[in-house]
């Protein structure tokens, strides 16, 4: 009871709220693309009871071209989002916040699935890869080794990606773009010009404003939106982390499944090595065909399957501690590692790629955390995952310190004879499922980048109704196919393909290193030496690895470094091409002016229905309509510009969905609709399922629009001549001020003939009442609204504009290259933005616009 109660008071504030805004005339000067700004509130008061300006950006509007600086005095600017804001009770949650303790368990078996199946499987290889670059010559150096592997599980793991990355994660969504979209949330940062203030007021925003007391943020936000060398400095960052992502989910399949079936040559003394390469290949196959079942089925299916492998780990580890050496607890002194590096020196220095396998794995737990909870994924790790892991390498090190000619096949060998068949059947199916977690955080990254104008568009299936996150991306699942054989096949020795696996790793470990130091400046707003500490230890940690895996980068894993170059040329030629795009249609965008002179019916016949005119532009005019009315001899009585619009959060809540606004006088019956999208949400819904509620939203911010007009119309008697006298006022470059006497109202009155707001000088007569302007009002809004039910019943048809770019004959011969032939190929080979909704071909109308950049 106390909840509703205050649920009822929080709608009352919020009414109130809406109301308050509703009434507030301001003076609005508008500059020439009709942004308002200098908003001086009339009825403002702080808190100690002064009357204040308070100066304020408001949305954008179509009206971009004209050359005069206007003064309107007027009500707040009319806008579908201002009231349906206050409507949302709270920002969106994630999917898996409030569960069961059934729930809970159920989803311990999912994170083990998906998650952790990568950094499970790193004790199948570590010690291998290590003493092929550094063979051991005593006990002393297997501590020493041991040591390495042990504070490296530690340091980055655990304390670096449980207990700090996962924090940084964007309302549950995680990996290097989820970062780049918490950045450009806060700051603005984006490079393609598509930004508008409304966006910042969606729910799920959850804006954190820098505080002024700590001036270092504001300074670095400051710094970071004024400098185009920094916005691009970050954009490659972000690239390259996303890329070194996507190499790894070729490596990792390669990696894990080879380490499993290479146990083989232990238990069958006659196998060969070409024998485990077919082996691997077949199983490669299998994963990546059961892939497209999604990741809530599979996960739930192997998630048994882990815990398993995570209580054998453990237990041949307690196993191997009791029967040979149980003083291999010493290596938690870290002065072993000190007598490492002493004794073999370089050898040891070569060894650090070896030792970082034991952490592969960490980014896909942030990678992954779209798919669970932080907390889901923090108590696995470090009450399961962890401790069998620790167990796992201490027990092969106790085997190690009586074997020492057994370290290239460390961890079969260390296995107690008689468990070695049903451990080894666990192994491969847990590296099957090892194989996974970087397929599927790599799934997860694509889309983010996708969303934010970094990659080609292509085919998305989500495999879960319930969960949004869970994704399937058909192409990308063959091609890591495909790149994984070949590697496979190419690189066959295990020690190549971990140092291989090893760059890849280290790439993107750095990158989020720096992002999130960012998000620690900017947002987190922590104090200075947390920062720096943070920076110093975990980037300096994994260049002195990366130096260790670039020197034995001749020996074929430059394979992957290649892929990952090849990787970011696509994204970044993808974002250069289409932020290139977006400001030519900008600049080619139609005047309104023209658009007024033609008239309501814009200079042709406007026959019924309904036109959705879809471009990428997110205020003005786009060129490609001028090009529909010279090309068609019709357009339909109502126009609507859509602009489907990726905006950085997760999730847009589907009441926030379309943002409206009029363009033209009332009667040319033209609407701008704005359809936000966050880089999380499933765009599903059908043609028929988003002309419907793209209907319901026009009708509600019409409905809204009326009433707005009318409480801007109800004032005191004495003033209300003056206000609809100075409604609409022109200001000339030399500060002469014409009246264009339009009242404000005179939109809503149903005259049958053009009205255009230049010429028209209709005054209110000094006998009319308020009550017939309201009942005018109202008959207005009952037409308008009639005459959209009448324009949906006609049909909706889908205008597509394909608007491509070309460089222009004077461009350097790499722009030429670059656009002419890279980018055209990506955009014809890449998916069309209408895919989605499933538009049959008897609605569409194209039509192709050439653009010389």
């Amino acid at each position: 009871m106390m909840d509703e109660g205050l649920e009822r008071e929080r709608d009352r504030e919020t009414g109130r709220l809406a109301s308050m805004d509703s009434i507030e005339s301001r003076w609005v000067f508008q500059d020439e693309d009709d942004s308002e700004i200098d908003s001086v509130d009339r009825d403002t008061v702080d808190g100690d009871g002064d009357s204040t300006p308070r100066n304020g950006l408001e949305l954008d509007s179509d009206d971009e071209d004209s050359a005069e600086q206007k003064l309107i005095r007027t009500g707040p600017r009319i806008d579908s989002f201002d009231v349906e804001a206050l409507d949302v009770p709270g920002a969106q949650k994630n999917d898996y916040e409030d569960v069961s303790v059934g729930r809970t368990i159920l989803l311990v078996f999912q994170t083990l699935g998906v998650v952790f199946g990568d950094v499970g499987t790193s004790p199948l290889y570590t010690f291998s890869v290590m003493f092929s670059k550094a063979p051991v010559n005593s006990n002393e150096d297997v501590l020493g080794a041991l040591s390495l592997v042990l504070y490296t599980l530690i340091l980055i793991p655990l304390v670096k990606y449980v207990l700090i990355v996962l924090w940084a994660n964007d309302d549950g969504e995680g990996g290097t773009f989820a970062l780049y979209s918490l950045l450009c949330r806060h700051a603005k940062v984006n490079l393609l010009p598509n930004q508008l203030p409304s966006d910042a007021r969606i729910s799920s925003f959850r804006l954190k404003v820098p505080s002024a007391e700590l001036e270092r943020s504001l300074k670095l936000k400051e710094r970071l939106e004024a400098s185009l060398t920094l916005k691009k400095l970050l954009l490659i960052l972000v690239l390259a982390g996303t890329s070194m992502v996507i190499a790894d989910g070729v490596v990792t399949p390669a990696m894990s499944v080879m380490s499993a079936v290479g146990g083989l040559k232990v238990g069958v003394s006659g196998v060969k090595q070409d024998q485990v390469v077919m082996i691997s290949v077949a199983f490669l196959i299998i994963l990546f065909s059961v892939q497209k079942y999604g990741t809530s089925k599979v996960g739930l299916v192997v998630g048994p399957a882990l815990f398993i492998w995570f209580c054998s780990l453990g237990g041949i580890g307690v196993y191997n501690l009791i029967k040979y050496d149980s003083r291999v607890w010493r290596a938690f002194n870290p002065v072993h590692i000190y007598y490492y590096f002493k004794r073999n020196s370089t050898k040891a220095w070569y060894s650090l790629g070896g030792c970082l396998l034991c952490a592969t794995g960490s980014e896909a737990m942030f990678a992954d955390l779209c798919y669970f909870s932080v907390r889901s994924v923090q108590l696995t790790f470090m009450f399961l995952v962890l401790p069998c892991l620790l167990l796992g390498y201490l027990g092969q090190a106790a085997y190690l310190m009586e074997n020492h000619a057994d370290t290239t096949q460390a961890f079969f060998s260390s296995v107690p004879s008689g468990a070695f068949w049903p451990v080894f059947l666990i192994a491969n199916i847990a590296a099957l499922i090892a194989s996974r977690a970087m397929t599927t955080a790599t799934f997860s990254c694509i889309k983010q980048s996708t969303a934010l104008g970094c990659f080609p568009r292509l085919k998305i299936v989500h495999t879960s109704r319930k969960f949004m996150g869970q994704i399937y991306i058909p192409v990308m699942n063959w091609f890591l196919l495909a790149l994984s054989l070949v590697l496979v096949c190419s690189i066959s020795s295990i020690y190549e393909i971990g140092n291989a696996y090893a760059v890849a790793e280290l790439g993107v470990m750095m990158m989020t290193t720096i992002l999130v130091t960012i998000v620690m400046l900017l947002i987190w707003q922590i104090n200075i030496l947390i920062v720096l500490s943070f920076l110093i230890i975990f980037l300096g940690l994994e260049l002195t690895f990366f130096s260790s895996v670039l020197w034995s980068v001749g020996d074929g894993s430059w394979i992957i470094l290649v892929f990952a170059v090849v990787l970011f040329l696509i994204m970044y030629i993808w974002n250069y091409g289409s932020k290139l795009k977006y400001e030519t249609e900008v600049k080619k965008k139609m005047s309104m002016d023209l658009l007024r002179e033609l008239g309501p019916n814009l200079g042709t016949i406007r026959a019924p229905g309904i036109g959705l005119l879809y471009n990428e532009l997110a205020k003005g005019i786009p060129a490609i309509f001028g090009h529909f009315l010279t090309t068609l001899p019709a357009v339909h009585s109502m126009i609507i510009f859509v602009c489907i619009k990726y905006v950085p959060v997760p999730v847009v809540p589907q009441n926030e969905r379309f943002l409206f606004r009029r363009v033209c006088p009332k009667n040319y019956h033209i609407f701008r609709c704005v359809a936000r999208y966050g880089y999380k949400d499933a765009r599903k819904e059908n043609h028929h399922t988003f002309e419907q509620l793209l209907i319901e939203s026009l009708e509600k911010f019409i409905r809204r629009e009326a009433q707005e007009r009318s409480l801007e119309s109800d004032g005191d008697g004495s003033d209300s001549e003056e206000e609809y006298a100075f409604s609409r006022v022109l200001v000339a470059p030399n500060g002469s001020v014409y009246s264009l006497g339009v009242p404000l109202l005179a939109d809503f009155r149903d005259t049958g003939k053009a009205v255009m707001e230049e010429s028209t000088s209709e005054e209110l007569k000094p006998g009319t009442s308020s009550e017939s302007l309201l009942s005018d009002a109202e008959q207005s809004l009952d037409k308008e609204l009639s005459f959209i039910r009448k324009a949906k019943e006609s049909g909706v048809v889908y205008l597509l504009g394909h608007g491509d770019i070309r460089a222009r004959k004077d461009s350097w011969f790499i722009k030429k290259l670059i656009i002419n032939y890279f980018y055209a190929f990506l955009r014809k080979n890449s998916r069309r933005g209408i895919a989605n909704l499933s538009v049959p071909h008897s609605h569409l109308v194209q039509v192709g616009m050439q653009y010389m950049v």
